[in-house]
C-alpha cells in the first residue's frame, strides 16, 4: 500500500516536547523494540549494553555543531536580525549560505554588523528562498582568526522548538561526546545518549565503532508539505565514510553480527552508499536520500534513534525499518508512559 505524509500524523502534546536534556547521558529512557515479535520494553538508554556483544558494531555520525546562530543589526536602522548560518560555500572569499530572519527587512546590498566595535560586517550578496540569503562575511584578519570569532559571537543552534536562549548547559548537552568534525547545524541527537562510562563499557565488551561523518542541514527539519512522499525532495548533505569504517561494518556483516546505526543521519549516510552485494563503500560526497516505507534497508539489522515528531522525514525513515504499525503502536504507548520526544527527548532501540 502506498503510504501518504498524513499516515505519519499522530497528537502529540506540547508537554512532551523535551526542553532539557536528562540529568546524565545515559540515563534518559530507552524503549527497546523488537521487530520480529512485536515486544516492546521500557529500560534506561544504559541498559543498551546488555542487547549487544563481542564483535558488533555500532555506525556513529562523529560530526560536530557550530554555534550557528548569530544576532546581528542592520545598518542605519539598527534591526535586530538573526542570521542562521548553514553552509559556508567558499572559504577564501567567506560566503555564507544563510537563513535571516525577520526575512522582509533583508534585501541585497544590506549591511549586518555583529559587534559593537564593527569588526566582523556581512553584505548580502544574493537569495536564495523566501528566508534564505547569500552573505559575504567582510573581517580584517586570517581565515582561523574568523572562525574564530564566529565562534566567539555564536550561539549554540537550539531547535526552534526550545523557547529559551542557549546556556552553557547546552554548548556541552546538545554535542555527542565523540563530536570531532566541525560541520553540522543540528546534533545527531540519538548519539547525544552516549556517556564516556557506557562507551567505556561497550569497548570493554568488545563492541566496535565505525565513525562516518554527516553534516546536518536544517533540510532533515524540513516539513513534508506534500502528500505524494515521491514528490519530497530532501536538501543535500555532505557525508564522509572512510575506508576504515567500511571495512568494520562489512567484517560485521560477513560474521553475522548485530550492525547497529545511531541515529538516521548514520542510517542516510550508509544508505546512500551500498555495494551491488550488500556491502559498504567508503565514500565522500553528497546525499539527498529520504527513505520511506516501503524500503528494503541494506547494512545496518538495528539503530538507534529519539522519538520524533509528526510527519517528519525521520518517523517515515523509521517507520520504513521497523514497520509502520509497530511504529505507530509503540509511539502510542510512548505517549501514554510519558517519554519525551525530539532533539533532547528519549531513545528507542529497534533490534
Amino acid at each position: 500500500m502506498k503510504m501518504k505524509t498524513s499516515d505519519f500524523d499522530f497528537k502529540l502534546p506540547d508537554e512532551l516536547l523535551a526542553e532539557r536534556p536528562s540529568e546524565h547521558r545515559d540515563e534518559a529512557r530507552l524503549m527497546v523494540i523488537h521487530r520480529d515479535t512485536g515486544k516492546i520494553e521500557h529500560r534506561l538508554f544504559k541498559d543498551l549494553i546488555e542487547y549487544f556483544d563481542e564483535g558488533d558494531v555500532m555506525i556513529r555520525n562523529n560530526t560536530k555543531v557550530f554555534p550557528a546562530r548569530l544576532m546581528g543589526n542592520k545598518e542605519k536602522t539598527g534591526a535586530k536580525i538573526e542570521v542562521f548560518l548553514l553552509r559556508e560555500l567558499d572559504p577564501e572569499t567567506r560566503l555564507w549560505d544563510v537563513l535571516v530572519d525577520p526575512a522582509r527587512k533583508i534585501r541585497i546590498g544590506n549591511k549586518l554588523f555583529f559587534d559593537e566595535d564593527d569588526t566582523l560586517v556581512a553584505e548580502v550578496v544574493d537569495n536564495t528562498t523566501s528566508r534564505g540569503r547569500t552573505l559575504r562575511f567582510l573581517f580584517d584578519g586570517s581565515y582561523e582568526e574568523f572562525r574564530i570569532k564566529l565562534k566567539e559571537i555564536g550561539d549554540t543552534p537550539l531547535p526552534k522548538y526550545i523557547k529559551r536562549d542557549a546556556d552553557e548547559e547546552d554548548a556541552e548537552r546538545y554535542q555527542t561526546i565523540y563530536a570531532k568534525e566541525e560541520g553540522a547545524v543540528a546534533a545527531p541527537t540519538a548519539g547525544l545518549h552516549f556517556s564516556k562510562h557506557l562507551l567505556k563499557r561497550l569497548e570493554i565488551k568488545g563492541v566496535d565503532f565505525a565513525e562516518v561523518t554527516l553534516h546536518i542541514g536544517l533540510g532533515t527539519f524540513m516539513p513534508v508539505e506534500v502528500e505524494d512522499l515521491s514528490k519530497h525532495k530532501m536538501e543535500s548533505e555532505q557525508v564522509i565514510i572512510p575506508q576504515e569504517s567500511a571495512d568494520l561494518v562489512n567484517k560485521a556483516i560477513d560474521a553475522k553480527k548485530r550492525v547497529c546505526a545511531i541515529g538516521t543521519t548514520s542510517m542516510r549516510s550508509i544508505e546512500s552508499s551500498v555495494s551491488a552485494d550488500g556491502h559498504l563503500n567508503a565514500f565522500n560526497g553528497w546525499t539527498n536520500k529520504f527513505i520511506y516505507p516501503p524500503y528494503d534497508f541494506s547494512i545496518a539489522n538495528c539503530m538507534v534513534t529519539n522519538f520524533h515528531t509528526p510527519k517528519s522525514t525521520l518517523l517515515m525513515m523509521i517507520s520504513a525499518f521497523a514497520g509502520h504499525e509497530l511504529i505507530m503502536k509503540a509511539y502510542d504507548e510512548a505517549i501514554k508512559e510519558g517519554y519525551k520526544f525530539y532533539s533532547y527527548g528519549d531513545a528507542m532501540l529497534i533490534l
